[in-house]
């Protein structure tokens, strides 16, 4: 706690993320309060008991001074007032107690030295009045806390504080928990007593502390009062280490110890927080102060806290934790953002599946949040999880994720192997879950209540950032070149499935990101079965085109291409497929992935539908030996149905790159001859002619732009032209001969264009084995084309193709012939 703070109560409240219950209204201008205030004090003074209208200006002069209280000065003059109206023989009524309580408390903290005679009536005042049963317990442990805290106050009537204290602890646990906004003022109240009280008070305040929660009348048990009780220790602990009161503190280990505290009798959560507590303290000791924790109380600690993580997991059902049980919830929270809080932590394998835990279900609740949305489909229900969602979004939880999950990851490096499977295994397995249902909800709320769906959307980034961290950590210790070669193909298959489930969370490419992938990729490509095993992982071709559970649509007609969810991930697939086809065995090829790829060709985001075209592109330039009867013919049977899949989508779904880079890869790899590399050069010729009557009709000054570079026209006619040299020379005659009747076909403005880029073409070949017979065949085609447009009647359409047919194989023909050796 910073020195400037004066009141113990502010800064737990705010340490548990609640505003400051003792905050005053907005002040009034100086002068006027200064009046008020001497007021007040005049009415106390003036007060007498005997008269009913009496008892009202004394509580209207007592509030006064509270609403002031961060301005008022209690001196022992006004301290000695106080203690005369709690004295007086007519007894003030109940309601000006707490603000007698409240004054009293600042007169003992503001005060540099209180008088020693009237700290111990003070004492004796609320020790008589404070016995129980007491009035206003939370206002009465405070004050008796910062009594038996003060140095002027003697012994005995420090003893007689701290007794009182600790029955009103014991006795009104009813009373405290109906009052559950006051908690900070009693955990102050304990921890002024703490610090001063020894041995057996010491022992019986502490043990009093942790009892406070224990049983059914006690105050609810939450993260809010977790944090408190750790704020609180820390404050202790860092005050004995400066005044080098070591065995204040061994008192205090000694009472978390689950040696020495029997943890069924008590709330737990206090153990785990105050163990929490005392290790942040020694982790922030000012440099030069060389007092330190031992190693045995430090095992004596973190044992307590895998004591109560041992308890907490022979409460969860296979990783999943019941809404219905507050206090493994409870356990799981504090055990997870104390660690965060505490700094380093040696491993235990109950506390790291206990922090693995928290984080899937009390930090990321996303199974909890999508099964209302999808239980209770209406607006209702809706706009109820959105204000679930937003408190979620604006909780400590949600702000400690990070930090919880660098506490994952240090754990899991120094954990033992059993350990880190089965951590592996609930954050893995947990993508894979949360997909499935993330899928269902992005469909429901998508247009209809946008509002939420962004809402689990941002917490979804964060989930996403603590499984790429997890990840990258657990690739860097489960995919070394000493592992077995088992464990690295389970472990990469399952990243990149857990990647593929989050992908559409991906905002940013993150290095730990990268590395991850990569190490996986390297991974899969060293072992074909892992590679079969992820492409296998793939939805099928039924579960890509329909959705599970479509009654849940609530009336929704599902379309493939708008479900952005599936379509990320399998985006995901279409990336990483490429860098490992060589692995992939045909059949499984043809079953699994050829159908999905053919299906997102016609997606209508380019980049998915050019990763199509990149996956068959790959799959073609496998370099692979197959069966002949097998694979090559596998190869030829795709070319078919790709030409066609791409060519009616273009222009459109069909990304010009992602065609061009397939019609490459198979001119190349496909046998010399191929009918598929027939039929491609066949579609291309007729999807030209298809393409230039339509613009020529649609533009009379289309073959004055054509050097726009956005013509589809021109960008197929481009590709013919670059397969003149790609393509094998038992298809090139063919090809020739195909370009030759579709130039004869054009108008003398498109025929010039034309010629002029094939000359440009030629030109600039540096193919010596075709360059001759191309020059040959271009000088014909000129020839030919300036007769017939010299011409006073050109010929009719059946004399061009004759021409053009005697134009391929006057060059052509001869050249395949003359090189069929090649």
């Amino acid at each position: 706690m910073q020195a400037q703070q004066t009141f113990l109560e502010d800064w737990l409240r705010s340490s548990g993320g609640a505003p400051n219950s003792s905050t005053s209204p907005p002040p009034s201008q100086p002068a006027s309060r200064a009046r008020a205030i001497l007021h007040a004090w005049a009415e106390l003074r003036d007060y007498s008991a005997s008269s009913p209208a009496d008892h009202c200006r004394c509580l209207d002069a007592l509030r006064t001074l509270l609403d002031a209280q961060d301005s008022v000065h209690v001196a022992d003059p006004q301290a000695k007032l106080l203690l005369s109206i709690l004295s007086s023989p007519s007894p003030s009524p109940p309601e000006c107690l707490p603000p007698i309580f409240r004054l009293l408390y600042i007169w003992v903290r503001r005060s540099a030295r209180p008088a020693p005679p009237l700290l111990e009536s003070a004492a004796s005042a609320a020790s008589s009045i404070l016995s129980p049963p007491a009035p206003f317990p939370a206002q009465g442990i405070l004050l008796l806390g910062a009594l038996s805290a003060a140095p002027g106050l003697s012994e005995a009537s420090r003893g007689v504080c701290l007794d009182r204290l600790c029955r009103l602890l014991e006795e009104e646990r009813g009373a405290i928990g109906s009052a559950e906004e006051l908690v900070p003022e009693v955990l102050a109240g304990i921890g002024y007593a703490l610090l001063r009280s020894k041995g057996d008070y010491f022992t019986r305040v502490l043990y009093s502390l942790f009892g406070i929660w224990g049983g059914e009348v006690g105050p609810r048990a939450n993260l809010a009062h977790g944090l408190m009780i750790l704020s609180l220790v820390e404050w202790l602990v860092a005050g004995f280490i400066n005044s080098r009161a070591m065995g204040s503190i061994e008192l205090l280990c000694r009472g978390v110890s689950a040696e020495n505290l029997e943890v069924g009798k008590c709330a737990r959560f206090p153990i785990v927080m105050a163990s929490a507590g005392i290790l942040r303290a020694f982790r922030r000791v000012p440099p030069g102060n060389t007092l330190q924790l031992s190693a045995s109380l430090r095992r004596s600690i973190e044992g307590s806290v895998a004591a109560v993580a041992n308890y907490v997991l022979s409460r969860t059902r296979n990783g999943s934790v019941l809404d219905d049980d507050p206090e493994t919830r409870c356990l799981l929270q504090c055990i997870a953002v104390g660690l965060a809080r505490c700094g380093p932590f040696n491993f235990h394998a109950p506390v790291l599946l206990c922090v693995c835990l928290a984080l899937l279900n009390e930090f990321f609740p996303f199974l909890s949040f999508f099964r209302r949305v999808l239980e209770s489909p209406n607006l209702g229900a809706w706009d109820l999880c959105l204000k679930q969602v937003r408190g979620h979004a604006g909780s400590i939880l949600f702000k400690e994720a990070g930090a919880v999950s660098g506490v994952l990851c240090n754990m899991y490096f120094f954990a033992d192997g059993g350990s880190q499977a089965a951590v592996e295994n609930y954050v893995w397995g947990h993508c894979e879950e949360f997909y499935g249902k993330h899928r269902l909800v992005a469909l429901l709320l998508k247009g209809r209540q946008e509002e939420l769906l962004r809402g689990l959307d941002e917490i979804a980034e964060s989930f996403f950032l603590m499984v790429v961290l997890f990840s990258a950590e657990a690739t860097k210790r489960k995919l070394e070149p000493k592992i077995s070669c088992e464990i690295k193909s389970g472990v990469s298959v399952r990243v990149l499935i857990s990647f593929s489930c989050i992908e559409y969370q991906r905002r940013i490419r993150l290095p730990e990101y990268t590395d991850a992938v990569r190490r996986a990729v390297l991974a899969l490509q060293e072992n074909g079965t892992a590679c079969v095993s992820f492409v296998e992982s793939m939805p099928s071709y039924v579960e890509l085109i329909s959705v599970p559970g479509s009654d849940s649509l609530a009336g929704k007609t599902y379309v493939w291409s708008e479900d952005e969810v599936q379509t990320a991930r399998m985006l995901f697939y279409l990336r990483v497929i490429p860098t490992c086809i060589t692995h992939i065995p045909g059949d499984i090829f043809g079953q699994a992935v050829a159908p999905t790829m053919f299906l997102y060709m016609h997606h209508q985001l380019e980049k998915v539908a050019r990763a199509s075209h990149s996956v068959f592109a790959a799959f073609i330039s496998s370099g692979k030996d197959y069966d002949e009867n097998d694979e090559m013919g596998l190869k030829e049977k795709l070319v078919f149905y790709y030409m066609q899949r791409s060519l009616d989508a273009y222009p459109g779904a069909t990304p010009f790159e992602g065609m061009a880079s397939g019609v490459a890869a198979l001119v190349r790899h496909l046998p010399a001859g191929s009918p598929a590399t027939f039929y491609c050069v066949n579609s291309l010729i007729e999807k030209v002619t298809v393409l230039c009557g339509r613009a020529m009709s649609q533009d009379a000054e289309f073959w004055k732009n054509w050097q726009r570079d956005s013509e589809p026209c021109k960008k197929v006619l481009d590709l013919l032209l670059r397969l003149i040299s790609l393509v094998d020379i038992q298809v090139l005659p063919y090809l020739l001969k195909l370009l030759a009747q579709f130039i004869g076909q054009l108008p003398k403005e498109g025929q010039n264009v034309i010629l002029g880029d094939l000359h440009a073409h030629v030109a600039d070949s540096d193919d010596v084995v075709r360059k001759p017979t191309l020059v040959s065949w271009l000088q014909s085609l000129c020839y030919l084309s300036s007769q017939m447009n010299s011409a006073t009647h050109g010929p009719t359409i059946q004399d061009k193709k004759l021409n053009n047919d005697k134009l391929n194989y006057s060059g052509a023909s001869s050249f395949a012939g003359s090189h069929s050796r090649l």
